[in-house]
């Protein structure tokens, strides 16, 4: 499977462990995304998803700091922005609302969100 080129593509990245959140960031750097972030928390993720007139794509971890991100998934979802949810939790706690939503099981490999964000972003947005 080829790696996805991002280049140009701007993709907010939500994520409260530093570490995961620096890894998305190197590796969507490295295929030429322009990463808005990362934010470790629903209000920055928030205010920055705001800022942007134009985003791609999103990473989105569901659980922020003990806070459940949905509001903010609303909102991206709301705007048309295709996203990615990467969670430690399982399906069972993420409502009903976001069954259609791509989402990943912590732990997963870093490149197979990135190549997953590029399939996102390649789809034709009226058949998100």
């Amino acid at each position: 499977m080829s790696e996805p080129d991002l280049t140009g593509r701007r993709i907010l990245v939500v994520e409260d462990e530093y570490v995961i959140a620096d890894a998305f960031r190197a590796e969507l750097e490295l295929r030429g995304a322009v990463v808005v972030g990362p934010a470790p928390d629903i209000r920055q993720g928030m205010a920055m998803m705001q800022a942007e007139p134009m985003l791609d794509a999103a990473l989105l971890d569901i659980n922020l700091q003990g806070e459940m991100a949905f509001d903010l998934a609303d909102a991206l979802i709301e705007r048309g922005v295709p996203l990615l949810i990467a969670s430690g939790y399982d399906a069972r706690v993420i409502p009903d609302r976001f069954s259609e939503v791509c989402r990943y099981e912590k732990p997963v490999a870093v490149s197979e969100l990135v190549q997953t964000l590029g399939t996102l972003i390649g789809r034709d947005p009226a058949k998100l």
